[in-house]
């Protein structure tokens, strides 16, 4: 979602070529060809490829930064805690990801109640989004970046799903829900589960 969020933000022409997780298609060539790490998303620009969301919204930003907005604040400080919001929530709230997956966000699916360990993923994560959230901007570095799509939609997989949130957070993930290239990925097509 990130990546597609970025290439619409930046005003890049793509094409998407759909892999069949399901069926393995990317552990079979002609992907692993194109994708030493065998995961979606992966980037074919010219002869290079690069897989892993952050990575490809960070090449982005670096080959076509007059392109579009800007993916990553200006400021070292606030790029550097961008950044940092990327990286935790890809390796850590691991309860959440399983127990609250993208199918709840997109496909509406309905699931158990939390677990104890999710429930204490779930308030380390409005913790920290109330902390970087405090300053009352409509973004976690005082404007839109690219790392507040990747938290709205860890929040939106809470919320979506109607487990509890705090008022202010629940009108964060809204209002970055509602951006038009978020609202784009939101409504493309996809197959029946």
């Amino acid at each position: 979602m990130s990546v597609f969020v970025s290439l619409h933000e930046k005003g890049l022409p793509f094409r998407i070529d759909a892999i069949d997780l399901e069926a393995g298609a990317n552990l079979q060539p002609p992907f692993t060809r194109t994708s030493a790490t065998r995961r979606v998303p992966t980037l074919v620009h010219g002869d290079f490829s690069l897989s892993e969301s952050s990575a490809i919204s960070e090449y982005l930003e670096d080959v076509f930064p007059d392109s579009g907005l800007r993916l990553y604040p200006a400021d070292p400080q606030q790029r550097a805690r961008a950044r940092q919001v990327q990286a935790w929530l890809r390796s850590d709230l691991l309860p959440i990801r399983v127990e609250r997956s993208t199918e709840v966000v997109f496909y509406g699916a309905t699931k158990s109640p939390l677990s104890a360990q999710a429930q204490a993923a779930v308030e380390k994560l409005y913790a920290a989004a109330d902390m970087w959230l405090a300053h009352g901007t409509d973004g976690l570095c005082g404007e839109w970046c690219i790392a507040d799509v990747d938290l709205a939609l860890m929040l939106n997989r809470l919320r979506l799903h109607g487990d509890p949130m705090p008022q202010r957070l629940a009108e964060y993930a809204r209002r970055q829900w509602a951006r038009p290239s978020v609202q784009l990925w939101v409504n493309h097509a996809r197959p029946p589960l």
